[in-house]
C-alpha cells in the first residue's frame, strides 16, 4: 500500500503541468537566491510569500520547497569564482573551491559542486522517505547534551584544518570562539562585549565574517597581484563543457565520500538547531580527516568541494522531518517555512503520519526533481560562469566588493556590518599574508554558540553527569578517536618526512 501511495505521489507531482511549470519556475529563482551573498533561501521564502498566497495549499509548499531545495547550488557559483560565499553554509566550498579556480580549474570546482548538489538533494530526498518509520525515536534521542558534544566533534576539526601548525589554527580558532560570545547572554540576557551597539546583541553576523576572513583579503591580493583570477594563461580559448562534466564524474569517483557526506549532512539537518552551517564544516573536516593526502586539502582539492556542497543540499531532506512531523523547525530556513505551511493551511505535527503522507510524499518528491533540474539549468551555464575567472581583476574587484558590501548589509539590514567587514577584511588579509589557517576562525565562530547554550541545558538537567549518558560517552569515543587519527596520521607523516631528509 505505501508503496502504491510512493508512485502515486511521483506520478501525481510528474503528470501535473502546474506542479512541474511551479518547480521550473521556482528552481532558477531558489539558484539567483542563492547565487548574489545576502540574500539566501530565507529572504527567498519572505518574499515570494505573497505570491502563493491563497493558492491551493499544495501547489505553494511545492513551490516554496523547489525554491528553497536549490538554494545553495546556486550559492556555490560565487564562492567558487570569487571567493565570495552566496550563503553561509557555502563558506566551506570556498576552501578547496577558490583555490581551483586560481588553478585554472573553475570548470571542474564547477561541475564538482553541480554534481555533489544534485547527488546531495537526492540522497536527502531518499533518507527523508527511509527515515520516516524511525522519526520518531531518532528526533527524540538528541538531546542538549548530544547538541553540546557534536559541537565539540566539529571543533575538534580545527586540528585537522590547521594544515602545518597546528598551534595557527587553535589560535585562529579560538579567536572565533571568542567572537561567537559576542552577543545577548542565552540565559542571563546581559549583554556581553556588545558596547552598547544594538547590531551586536545577535552576535557576530556569519555572512559578514566569512565575507571579511575570505572574500575581502582575495580581492586585496587579486588588486595587488594584478591579471585575472585564473592564474593560468592561455586556456580561455580551449575552455569547453568537459571540464564540468570532469567535475561532475568526480562526485562518483569519490562516491564513498559523497554517500557519507550526504548521509552526515542529513542526519544534522534532522536535528533541530544546528543549521547548515555547521553540516557544511562538521562533512568537510570529515573529508579532509578521512583523506589519504591530507596535505592537499586547502590548496585545492575536489574533495573539499564535494563534502560541504552534498551535505548543503542532503540537510534540506533531513530538516523537513522534524518540521513536517513534530512542527519544531529543523534549521532558520524551515523555521519560515514552517510559518509559510501554516499560511497556505497546512498543520504540520504528528496527525499528518495518519492523514498527510500524500503531502509528504510530494514533498519529497519535490526535492528530488528540483535538485535533478538543477543540475540541468546549472549545466547549461557552467562553462559561461568559468569564462568570467579569465576577466582581468580591474574589472571583476569592483563587482566582487559590491557583491560583499552588499550582501554584508542585507543580511541583517545593519550599516554597522559594513565597518565590522573592513575590519575583518583587514584581519583576513593579514591571515592570508603570513600563512595562518582561516577556516577554524569560521568554525570557532558557528560552532561557539551552538556549544555554550547546549552546555548551559545540559548542566542544568543533568548536571556534570551528562557525560555518562549512553549517548554522550558514544560521541565522547567520536572525539577521541578523530584526534588519535589526526595525531597518528600526523606523527606518521613526520616519521616519513625524517626518513626522507635523511
Amino acid at each position: 500500500m505505501q508503496i502504491e501511495q510512493v508512485l502515486s505521489s511521483l506520478l501525481s507531482v510528474v503528470g501535473s503541468p502546474t506542479l512541474m511549470g511551479l518547480i521550473i519556475l521556482a528552481v532558477p529563482i531558489g539558484m539567483f537566491f542563492g547565487a548574489i551573498p545576502g540574500l539566501g533561501g530565507k529572504l527567498g521564502i519572505v518574499l515570494l510569500i505573497p505570491f502563493v498566497f491563497g493558492m491551493d495549499p499544495l501547489a505553494g509548499a511545492v513551490f516554496l520547497m523547489a525554491m528553497h531545495a536549490v538554494v545553495h547550488t546556486g550559492g556555490s557559483i560565487p564562492s567558487i569564482l570569487f571567493g565570495v560565499p552566496g550563503t553561509g553554509p557555502d563558506a566551506a566550498t570556498i576552501v578547496d573551491g577558490f583555490p581551483m579556480t586560481k588553478r585554472g580549474e573553475a570548470g571542474r570546482a564547477l561541475g564538482a559542486s553541480l554534481g555533489a548538489s544534485g547527488f546531495g538533494g537526492v540522497v536527502g530526498g531518499v533518507f527523508l522517505a527511509l527515515m520516516l518509520p524511525l522519526l520518531r525515536p531518532v528526533v527524540l534521542a538528541f538531546s542538549p547534551a548530544e547538541f553540546f558534544l557534536l559541537a565539540i566533534f566539529g571543533i575538534t576539526f580545527i586540528a585537522t584544518l590547521s594544515g602545518k601548525s597546528l598551534r595557527k589554527g587553535l589560535l585562529v580558532g579560538m579567536l572565533g570562539l571568542m567572537l561567537s560570545f559576542i552577543a545577548l547572554d542565552p540565559h542571563t540576557g546581559a549583554q556581553r562585549y556588545t558596547f552598547d551597539m544594538l547590531f551586536l546583541w545577535d552576535g557576530v553576523d556569519v555572512i559578514t565574517a566569512v565575507l571579511g576572513i575570505f572574500a575581502i583579503p582575495e580581492m586585496i591580493a587579486l588588486g595587488a597581484k594584478g591579471g585575472s583570477i585564473a592564474q593560468v594563461t592561455g586556456k580561455a580559448a580551449r575552455y569547453n563543457l568537459r571540464e564540468v562534466i570532469d567535475g561532475i564524474l568526480d562526485v562518483f569517483r569519490h562516491l564513498g565520500l559523497s554517500i557519507r557526506t550526504s548521509l552526515i549532512g542529513a542526519g544534522i539537518g534532522m536535528v533541530p538547531g544546528l543549521g547548515g552551517d555547521a553540516a557544511s564544516w562538521i562533512c568537510y573536516g570529515h573529508a579532509v580527516q578521512s583523506s589519504k593526502t591530507p596535505e592537499r586539502f586547502g590548496k585545492g582539492a575536489v574533495e573539499g568541494v564535494i563534502a560541504p556542497e552534498t551535505a548543503n543540499n542532503s540537510k534540506e531532506g533531513g530538516a523537513l522531518l522534524p518540521t513536517l512531523f513534530f512542527g519544531v523547525p529543523g534549521s532558520s530556513g524551515m523555521a519560515i517555512m514552517l510559518g509559510a505551511f501554516v499560511m497556505l493551511g497546512v498543520k504540520p505535527g504528528p496527525m499528518m503520519a495518519l492523514t498527510g503522507m500524500d503531502f509528504v510524499w510530494t514533498l519529497i518528491w519535490t526535492l528530488c526533481i528540483a535538485n535533478i533540474l538543477a543540475v540541468a539549468m546549472f549545466l547549461a551555464c557552467a562553462p559561461a560562469f568559468g569564462m568570467l575567472t579569465f576577466v582581468r581583476g580591474s574589472l571583476i574587484i569592483p563587482f566582487v566588493l559590491t557583491l560583499a558590501f552588499l550582501g554584508s548589509f542585507l543580511s541583517h539590514s545593519a550599516w554597522e556590518n559594513i565597518v565590522l567587514l573592513c575590519l575583518l577584511g583587514t584581519l583576513g588579509y593579514f591571515l592570508k599574508k603570513y600563512g595562518w589557517p582561516r577556516p577554524p576562525f569560521v568554525i570557532g565562530l558557528v560552532l561557539g554558540p551552538i556549544a555554550e547554550d547546549s552546555l548551559h541545558k545540559a548542566l542544568a538537567i543533568w548536571g556534570p553527569t551528562f557525560f555518562l549518558r549512553p549517548q554522550s560517552l558514544i560521541m565522547v569515543a567520536l572525539i577521541v578517536a578523530s584526534l588519535a587519527v589526526y595525531f597518528w596520521r600526523r606523527r606518521k607523516r613526520s616519521s616519513v618526512e625524517v626518513n626522507y631528509d635523511i
